[in-house]
């Protein structure tokens, strides 16, 4: 996973780690472990991190390079279950191979699916870079206020 856009990010706001550690409401050290990919950056955390910038996840993950203003609503498990099951179904996925795929259960995919959990940051990753997705399709990031940069 590159998260060097999260250095550059925070860099360029010209903030400290531990500035940004505050805004997640995490320790400096937790962020720290984040920014440097020794941990990975719950979803929850990526999707806060992403609206603070006002950039996509897909900008930050640098899975695209398109750097228009995005702020995103809250994140929905049960919608996020939705589309996750609708991109299972589209490619031809049983539960079981999409849980092969992604080395976990069929009960796991069935409980993010059902929205009874909110999937983990590796597999949606995983997830949009085997089949050339959207991160924030998947999440159904609706945006509050687009705005081009120059």
């Amino acid at each position: 996973m590159n998260l060097k856009r999260l250095y550059d990010l925070r860099e360029a706001h010209d903030l400290s780690q531990r500035e940004i550690a505050k805004v997640l409401k995490v320790s400096q050290q937790t962020y720290s472990l984040w920014e440097n990919g020794i941990k990975i950056i719950p979803l929850k955390h990526l999707h806060d991190l992403a609206n603070y910038y006002q950039v996509s996840i897909d900008y930050l993950l640098s899975l695209s390079n398109d750097k228009r203003k995005l702020i995103a609503s809250p994140l929905n498990r049960r919608i996020i279950g939705q589309n996750i099951k609708k991109f299972r179904k589209k490619y031809n996925l049983t539960l079981r191979d999409l849980a092969k795929k992604l080395n976990t259960t069929s009960s796991t995919i069935s409980a993010y699916e059902t929205g009874k959990t909110l999937i983990l940051t590796a597999f949606i990753y995983q997830i949009a870079i085997k089949y050339h997705l959207s991160i924030d399709e998947l999440l159904d990031r609706k945006t509050k206020k687009i705005v081009k940069i120059k």
